[in-house]
């Protein structure tokens, strides 16, 4: 996650996503974008950055909280797309190229989320409130079903 959306002066991709709202999507085969030193297990195999993830193999169902600095994000996120299923949490940047080319061309649904997720730190810390919001963007229709039924507080919206 980029922290410029956190107004810090420090930036870095290694924040954490709650393990509350990746219990409430269920269980997951890959996380391929896990932190190097995890606070907890996002899914079955997790891959870190020594690890390349773009360069492994996806198998299953995917987790993927990428690291949104650029081009990491897009090719994160276009690999997914490719791959049609699993679940990827973004900032809701809805105008960008990349949910026009790709998301909006590929997702089944998506979830807007009602409050800003303050994300966790390498140390185990919360950060503050980003300065944007959050969206769950579903590949496929199990992972559709998903976010339509959790009980993560927001607005499911079906794309394809």
């Amino acid at each position: 996650m980029n922290t410029q959306f956190e107004r810090s002066a420090c930036t870095t991709d290694e924040w954490y996503t709650p393990i509350e709202i990746v219990n409430a999507l269920g269980v997951f085969d890959l996380d391929p974008c896990a932190p190097l030193n995890p606070l907890w297990r996002t899914a079955t195999q997790m891959y870190n950055k020594n690890d390349n993830g773009l360069l492994k193999d996806w198998k299953g169902r995917v987790w993927l909280n990428p690291p949104y600095s650029r081009p990491l994000i897009e090719q994160f996120v276009k690999r997914l797309a490719e791959h049609g299923n699993g679940i990827a949490l973004l900032f809701n940047r809805c105008d960008s190229k990349m949910f026009q080319d790709v998301i909006f061309e590929k997702a089944t649904g998506m979830k807007f989320l009602r409050h800003r997720i303050r994300f966790y730190r390498p140390d185990g810390t919360r950060g503050d409130s980003p300065g944007c919001g959050s969206i769950l963007i579903a590949f496929g229709e199990d992972n559709a079903e998903v976010l339509r039924t959790c009980d993560i507080a927001g607005k499911y919206v079906r794309i394809n």
